[in-house]
């Protein structure tokens, strides 16, 4: 049997669902998400073949990505279905400065 979808969170599943429409890898799913992308919107974004003067989805992403942030790739990638559980978010563990400045109290 497949995972369950339902447990993520609406915001998650949306970003799973384009995940598979447009044939996106887990880490152009991470970068589209950094970038404040609406996953409900990327089908007008996507080149369906008829409009050759845009790039492909995957592509366009990557690009804008680059521009913005000056790497091509998130230095950690994560699946979007990580995303949604609990424990496995930058909260689970946290960072020295806030540690530091909870010990200085």
């Amino acid at each position: 049997m497949g995972k369950d979808r339902s447990a993520l969170p609406p915001t998650v599943q949306a970003w799973v669902e384009a995940r598979t429409r447009h044939d996106l890898s887990h880490a152009q799913v991470q970068m589209g998400r950094e970038l404040g992308l609406n996953p409900r919107k990327l089908g007008k974004v996507a080149n369906h073949r008829q409009e050759p003067w845009k790039a492909p989805l995957p592509q366009f992403i990557e690009q804008l990505y680059l521009k913005r942030f000056g790497r091509e790739r998130p230095q950690t990638v994560m699946p979007a279905e990580k995303w949604g559980r609990p424990g496995t978010g930058r909260k689970a563990v946290p960072s020295a400065a806030t540690t530091n400045a909870r010990r200085e109290r």
